[in-house]
């Protein structure tokens, strides 16, 4: 049994969605269970008509959901002849669900909200994929994720209740597989034990295919994208970017923490607990080999380069010349926490602590407003953060040319380099 998994931008128009159906003919006697995102930026619209619902601008939110309806409706209406009707049927379900909630007014944080109208773009995008599949004669079962994944109620960031959840996948899922050979559903969300619908989180939708594939011990797991492979750079960013062949869970997880967009650590944890491998794979060319990711040793890597612009390096440094130590330091990462705000790099002096963070100017600006109660502070903007992993001295050269070089870090195999033009 294989666990596939498509992203918004594999169902984001006709022409995608019919690659979709291609790649699944390949697969017509295999048992798999497909989980699928939200369509193209769905859920970028989703999120506009939650923040006018939350702002009061019910009459806002409710035109937004309009278009989104109609869009999605458009969509099947492109892609359905008999499977229409029952398609309109279940989709009016979620959007009268969805309504119901907007026309009244907010109660609740704004996380709950978010979650119970986000979650919209995955239940509307997997039946209509779930319909055309079944009007191309690939015959499918649907399932609402909410029924299978139980959360805690840590909206925006749920947190899966694992032994609920098994028991629900062996007791519901597996049995489902004597009588199909595919099941379709949704990724990024789940719902509390009062059905109160919730979302994962970054990359919720791999993280969701992982879950499944961890409880039903599947063979592998296939991510399908919109590039050929994981490359060792950003192709938008490097024209020279390559792809790899290989990789093991740890260096991937190594990858996203220095903020490669990749795969999700999260999504790392429930196949590397079973050995299951994971390919990512490329749905607008599926005969590409793609990139397997496995639990063996690796060598001979290339250059695996980090780019990340607008970083603000703060710098903050005792009044009085005092060292800066443990118990400081504590609290500073303490702070972080309640803000919310991770650092790409730090460095601890005798008399100071260097944060290098994303430029989010709310959240810069109540943390140095916090230490400054403490600390002098020291902001610079307009920064970028390289990291490079299995780095050599050509690579580094090449790429801090030119560049004023701030701070620099390295152990053996990774070097991170803070620069400014």
């Amino acid at each position: 049994m294989r666990v596939f998994k498509f992203g918004g931008a594999s169902v984001n128009n006709v022409e995608r969605i019919s690659k979709l159906g291609d790649i699944l003919k390949h697969y017509s006697e295999e048992k798999i269970l497909i989980v699928i995102s939200a369509m193209g930026k769905t859920t970028n619209a989703l999120e506009k008509v939650v923040r006018s619902f939350y702002e009061g601008k019910k009459d806002e939110a409710l035109k937004a959901f309009d278009l989104i309806r109609e869009q999605h409706l458009t969509m099947a209406k492109q892609l359905l002849a008999t499977q229409y009707p029952a398609c309109e049927k279940r989709m009016k379900d979620f959007f009268t669900e969805a309504e119901w909630l907007l026309y009244d007014k907010p109660q609740r944080e704004y996380d709950y909200y978010y979650d119970q109208v986000v979650c919209t773009g995955e239940l509307l995008s997997t039946s209509i994929i779930s319909f055309y599949l079944n009007e191309i004669g690939i015959a499918n079962k649907w399932f609402d994720v909410r029924d299978v994944i139980r959360t805690d109620d840590n909206f925006r960031d749920a947190n899966v209740d694992w032994e609920f959840t098994s028991s629900k996948v062996t007791d519901s899922i597996v049995p489902l597989f004597s009588e199909h050979n595919i099941l379709l559903t949704q990724g990024f969300i789940g719902a509390t034990d009062e059905n109160e619908s919730t979302t994962l989180g970054r990359e919720g939708s791999d993280y969701t295919a992982a879950v499944f594939a961890n409880m039903l011990n599947a063979e592998s797991q296939t991510i399908w994208k919109d590039v050929e492979s994981v490359m060792n750079a950003d192709p938008k960013q490097f024209q020279d970017a390559q792809p790899i062949s290989e990789l093991n869970y740890n260096e991937v997880i190594e990858m996203a923490y220095y903020g490669a967009q990749v795969i999700h650590p999260k999504t790392i944890k429930p196949l590397q607990n079973k050995n299951i491998p994971l390919y990512v794979k490329c749905f607008l060319n599926a005969a590409l080999p793609g990139t397997k990711i496995h639990n063996r040793p690796l060598h001979k890597l290339p250059p695996i380069i980090v780019l990340k612009e607008n970083q603000i390096m703060i710098e903050m440094s005792s009044k009085d010349f005092s060292f800066v130590g443990e118990h400081h330091v504590a609290d500073l990462y303490r702070l972080l926490g309640k803000i919310k705000i991770k650092p790409n790099l730090t460095q601890n002096t005798a008399i100071s602590f260097i944060a290098v963070l994303d430029d989010r100017i709310e959240k810069i600006e109540k943390l140095a407003l916090e230490v400054s109660e403490i600390f002098d502070v020291q902001v610079m903007k307009d920064l970028t953060l390289l990291t490079i992993r299995h780095y050599n001295k050509e690579i580094v050269e090449k790429l801090t040319k030119g560049k004023t070089i701030l701070l620099r870090q390295e152990t053996i195999e990774t070097m991170q380099i803070l620069m400014k033009q």
